[in-house]
């Protein structure tokens, strides 16, 4: 006998994505991926669609004529996703640099990225700076993890009116499950898995309780906890740091185990992760929600390896210390509506703090520059980095809720950020090297070689309004603007600790620490037109013209002083010590359809992006501090499919394809000076880029398929099979492949699952990854830093300076829910 799916499982929503386009011409993409709900009989079946808020307004994806995807918590929980890294598999147009827990992964959509594809060195919370990220109303760049949540939605192209900065290429919402007044739910949930390459089991465990508290409250808790065991081992480790020598003779076993010590799969993760909410509802017509997010992320070390510049195996790193990394961030949510009438108010607070230590091995800069760190045959170093930054969001706006033809948005918009950062360098022996072999006057007992410390204060304020007319049924128009303004005050200095104890006879333990003043103000306008046509019931063609933006900063390095002193320097010339904000501007046209009788969705559009001043990753002349500059142009099209198939009463299947060409419009300025250190066969060049180049960090082609099959039990039980696969083509490390850039071979991942379930319970058996593919996502440097360097002995030293990130291997695991519902 047939029955209905369990509650927990009863909305299937696999969330289709929908695209933009580029010129009205016949180039279609991604619609909105949406899931599929099984009803008992097959003419019931209709592929159910997930109501969407993206607009400020609640719709269904299918209705909405801008390019939303959605995911469903229900799909989210089916697919195992984890965070975004696991969503954007299949959302066309989005490509994730995955780079492991210990480093932010870089979103980046269409294309719209000029930055070498390389895993980052320095601490950051922001994702890349092209997509904006949102936990509920507030604006806050955390890789959620995706445990009890309503739904996740996915804006593409800029979304520059509403969302404001940092929307050049798109939005991504995370919106959780709201308390329910009425409503007494306790589900247990829990995961145990293992790696094919790692040693030990993983497990991440998770509760959700919610329960009313009389009629107009409401009190909701999650939390989740995983336990990654990693897979990655630091075979290369040194004993003893400045002691140790990190290149002993790898032939001879003794000279190995006096000098190295391993750690094996040191990728490692353990994440706390969750929100209390407490929901009020004073009167009908008001509705609040105030809730506490924490996310404490602990990471072992890089998803790396050593394999084309030492000949390491397929998951081991080189690199000669440990790398942890600690990531805290906090959100306090206020978040209220009241319904005033012939408008609804929406007031958005929220006060968030991010705070992140990290420890990485510095050894390969310094021994690439013309500093003589290489002649110390013991040398090793180190660099801790720590950051910690605060915000106010604040956001009040109305949305009209007339039936007339004309509605209307308005808002404003308030933020309030600080950042306090610091970077030390540690080279723990070399003091007494160079007392010893270059007329050194003094020791250095803590090894501090370089000290970093900014500060930066930014305040955003913003005015926004969108305001559409529906003409005639069928047809509307929208126009949108915001005006914004932002002020950023910094500070920054830097100092040579050892260098000015060493070699110029400061105290032992002195510091001086000159702050240089800087910041920058901008303010600007942007637009957005959009009209739709309602051809039929089943089938909305829309166009739409949007602008986003990205603001500058400092690059945190202080200016260098004029005449430039001979010996050891880091600092900023005048063309370095900040960048600007860049903008977008997004052409697009697209369709979204219905047939079948419900039974089949697909959406199609295509987009054209001209890209203004793009911000690209660079290098300072002096000590090759990273820094950011602006380029001059650059430019993006493509399309982007999306279907969804109710095929009969068990199968049903979404497929998604996108194809995307960005290159520059015009030549960039310089990425990254010329390098020549002391000792190398070859000196080590990027050039400038060329209009036309290819831009780096994500795949011209990009698909996905999910096949599901389900099936009623005679006992009773429901039984599902779920067959995903995520597809790209090759990536490019650099714009057009230049200063030893590469291509990183494309990559099919493989995802297999069975799931047993009733009313109460299931139990998912899966295999990600199944085949085992091996994937690299990204290039620190390039092969040209793949050398050696003499040290005083004429003793060579291995520059580990080249590595890349590799994808995790197969991963085969359990996964359950248990609901205590009826138990309260």
């Amino acid at each position: 006998m047939q029955r209905h799916k369990p509650a927990h499982r009863r909305v299937r929503k696999p969330v289709f994505t929908k695209k933009p386009l580029a010129a009205a011409i016949g180039l279609l993409s991604a619609p909105a991926l949406t899931m599929v709900a099984q009803p008992v009989h097959a003419e019931e079946q209709v592929i159910e669609e997930l109501i969407v808020s993206a607009t400020r307004r609640d719709q269904s994806v299918q209705d909405i004529p801008i390019n939303v995807a959605a995911f469903g918590g229900d799909d989210i929980r089916r697919q195992g996703i984890d965070d975004l890294s696991d969503l954007a598999g299949w959302i066309p147009g989005i490509h994730i640099v995955d780079q492991g827990a210990r480093a932010s992964d870089r979103i980046v959509v269409r294309g719209l990225n000029a930055d070498p594809l390389q895993a980052s060195e320095g601490l950051d919370n922001e994702g890349g700076g092209i997509v904006s990220t949102y936990v509920g109303e507030i604006p806050l760049y955390v890789d959620l993890k995706l445990n009890d949540m309503d739904r996740v939605e996915v804006l593409l192209g800029p979304q520059g009116t509403l969302y404001g900065a940092g929307t050049m290429g798109g939005a991504v919402r995370y919106i959780p499950r709201k308390p329910q007044f009425e409503a007494r739910e306790f589900e247990v949930r829990g995961d145990l898995f293992s790696y094919s390459e790692g040693d030990d089991l993983g497990t991440d465990l998770g509760f959700t309780f919610n329960t009313g508290l009389g009629e107009r409250m409401a009190l909701r808790a999650s939390v989740d906890y995983r336990d990654d065991p990693g897979f990655i081992d630091y075979d290369f480790l040194v004993r003893e740091v400045g002691v140790s020598d990190a290149d002993p003779d790898l032939t001879d076993p003794a000279d190995v185990s006096a000098n190295l010590t391993d750690k094996s799969d040191a990728n490692d993760e353990q994440t706390l992760s969750g929100r209390v909410a407490l929901r009020m509802q004073p009167t009908e017509a008001i509705d609040a929600t105030l809730t506490y997010y924490f996310q404490f992320q602990e990471a072992g070390g890089r998803t790396i390896n050593h394999r084309d510049a030492l000949g390491t195996d397929r998951y081991v790193s080189a690199h000669r210390v440990p790398e942890p990394n600690d990531r805290d961030n906090e959100l306090i949510a206020l978040e209220l509506t009241a319904d005033l009438g012939f408008a609804e108010l929406t007031s958005a607070t929220g006060f968030s703090s991010y705070d992140e230590d990290g420890q990485r091995d510095q050894t390969d800069l310094l021994i690439s520059l013309e500093y003589s760190y290489e002649a110390f045959p013991s040398f090793t170093s180190f660099t801790a980095e720590r950051v910690e930054g605060d915000a106010f969001n604040q956001e009040l706006r109305l949305v009209s809720t007339g039936d007339g033809p004309l509605s209307w948005i308005v808002g404003g918009f308030y933020n309030d950020f600080e950042l306090e950062n610091s970077s030390r360098e540690f080279t723990p022996g070399y003091d007494q090297f160079a007392v010893d072999n270059f007329g050194g006057v003094g020791l250095r007992p803590d090894s501090l070689e370089y000290l970093s410390v900014g500060k930066q204060d930014l305040t955003e304020r913003a005015l926004f309004g969108e305001i559409a007319y529906q003409i005639t049924p069928e047809w509307q128009v929208t126009l949108g603007a915001r005006w914004y303004d932002y002020e950023l005050e910094t500070e920054d200095a830097v100092d040579f600790p050892l260098l000015n104890t060493v070699f110029f006879g400061a105290a032992p333990d002195a510091i001086t620490l000159d702050f240089e003043d800087g910041g920058q103000d901008d303010d600007g306008t942007l637009f957005k037109f959009n009209t739709s046509y309602q051809f039929n019931p089943d089938l909305l063609g829309y166009f739409t013209v949007s602008e986003g933006y990205r603001i500058g900063n400092s690059n945190g390095v202080a200016p260098c002083p004029d005449p430039l002193p001979v010996n050891q320097i880091a600092c900023a010339l005048p063309n370095e010590f900040q960048y600007f904000p860049d903008e977008t501007t997004n052409y697009e046209v697209g369709i979204k359809t219905r047939a079948m009788s419900g039974k089949l969705s697909f959406n199609a559009s295509a987009y054209f992006i001209e890209w203004d001043e793009p911000q690209i990753a660079a290098a300072t002349e002096n000590a090759l501090i990273p820094i950011t500059i602006n380029g001059e142009g650059a430019e993006s099209q493509g399309f982007e499919l999306a279907m969804n198939w109710l095929i009969s009463e068990n199968w049903s299947m979404r497929a998604t394809y996108s194809y995307n060409e960005s290159e520059l419009s015009d030549p960039a300025l310089r990425l990254v000076p010329t390098v020549n250190p002391p000792g190398f066969q070859n000196t080590i060049t990027y050039e400038d880029g060329e209009s036309g180049d290819r831009l780096p960090g994500s795949p011209e082609q990009q698909g996905s398929l999910f096949v599901s099959y389900t099936q009623n039990l005679s006992n009773g039980m429901l039984l599902d099979f779920d067959y995903g696969l995520s597809a790209i083509s090759d990536v490019l490390t650099r714009t057009g492949k230049r200063g030893g850039g590469e291509a990183l071979s494309g990559y099919a991942i493989h995802n297999l699952a069975a799931t047993v379930s009733t009313e109460t319970w299931a139990v998912t058996l899966y295999a990600n990854n199944l085949t085992d593919t091996y994937a690299e996502t990204a290039a620190r440097d390039t092969i040209n830093f793949a050398q050696s360097v003499p040290d005083i002995n004429g003793d060579l030293v291995n520059v580990r300076r080249y590595y890349k990130n590799v994808l995790p291997p197969r991963s085969i695991g359990l996964r359950f829910t248990y609901s205590f519902n009826d138990l309260l």
